[in-house]
């Protein structure tokens, strides 16, 4: 691209499209002297497109603004797993992918870029609520829920809205550098650096089950998660072999036993990291991790972080 003139960035708004999602990346790349883009809101065609939330926009473009731009965004829009946006928004975006231009979703904008087919074989997220549904509608999609962006180069996918800042920024520091991107940073009141790998904070990282075979065991774990929990004792109260309860709890969580276990146990210190001022190697000790070391562990594994940062974000009066 000629350093002589702006970049482009297009901000695709569909049918349903959530307002900060539709904000964010039109703010954080306004013209102003300290950002060389030029930023253009577009539809399917110019003229009004109903929004989310009850808002609508006025855009003044259509999709001749994907041929124009050098990164095109996606920003989320309500009810993404019932319908596909429109064949001509399809093509256009896979055509402005095809000579050049980066494809940027926020939120469940990820399921309008999945819908060209760009995402497939490719790691990719959304929010948090929708990512199991991305997963069954596009399943050559390698859906990745605990992360808050995935960049793959020329497609680039981000969880909720605030994580459009952080993909945003991304962008920015890989355009112009960090400066650049700690300066919009600050313009914006927003955290400089998140990384992409974190994980987003969903209300639990047990996920609901899509079976209720063993339900009953599952409470029951839920209630001993300080004790001893093995393989084993949960095979035992299910009334199954411990081979038969890998393989069905699997099928109804996506986890195995221990796995689903270890996640339980994270979300119990998470509710007293929140909600008590105990210390981590107390919490460590009441859900059944032993050492403040091994919480230490499996929570920057799941989450992303640490115990301290995660207190320092969520305790209540923080």
């Amino acid at each position: 691209m000629p350093s002589s003139r702006l970049r482009r960035v297009a901000v695709l708004v569909l049918e349903g499209a959530k307002p900060l999602d539709v904000g964010i990346p039109a703010q954080v790349f306004t013209t102003r002297a300290s950002m060389p883009y030029e930023v253009r809101v577009c539809g399917a065609a110019p003229g009004l497109v109903t929004g989310g939330d009850g808002l609508s926009y006025h855009v003044a473009h259509g999709l001749d603004a994907l041929a124009w731009a050098d990164v095109v965004f996606l920003p989320g829009y309500r009810s993404p797993d019932l319908d596909d946006p429109p064949r001509t928004v399809v093509d256009a975006l896979t055509a402005a992918h095809g000579r050049g231009a980066r494809l940027a979703a926020i939120s469940t904008g990820a399921f309008a870029l999945a819908a060209t087919g760009l995402l497939d074989g490719r790691r990719a997220t959304t929010h948090w609520h929708y990512t199991r549904a991305l997963a069954a509608k596009h399943p050559l999609v390698r859906v990745d829920e605990n992360v808050l962006f995935v960049d793959e180069g020329s497609v680039l996918t981000s969880a909720g809205a605030a994580s459009g800042i952080d993909l945003c920024l991304h962008i920015l520091r890989g355009d112009l550098g960090v400066a650049a991107s700690n300066h919009a940073a600050r313009r914006l009141v927003a955290a400089p650096y998140r990384s992409g790998g974190q994980a987003q904070y969903v209300p639990r990282s047990v996920p609901e089950p899509l079976g209720e075979r063993f339900a009953a065991t599952r409470e029951w774990a839920l209630r001993r998660l300080g004790e001893p929990l093995t393989l084993e004792a949960l095979a035992r109260h299910a009334a199954v072999s411990a081979r038969t309860l890998s393989r069905r709890f699997v099928d109804d969580t996506g986890y195995t036993p221990m796995q689903w276990v270890m996640r339980a146990r994270i979300d119990m210190a998470r509710e007293l990291l929140e909600r008590s001022e105990l210390s981590v190697e107390q919490i460590a000790a009441d859900v059944g991790l032993g050492t403040g070391a091994n919480l230490r562990l499996h929570f920057q594994r799941i989450l992303g972080t640490t115990p301290s940062e995660y207190r320092r974000t969520f305790a209540r009066g923080a």
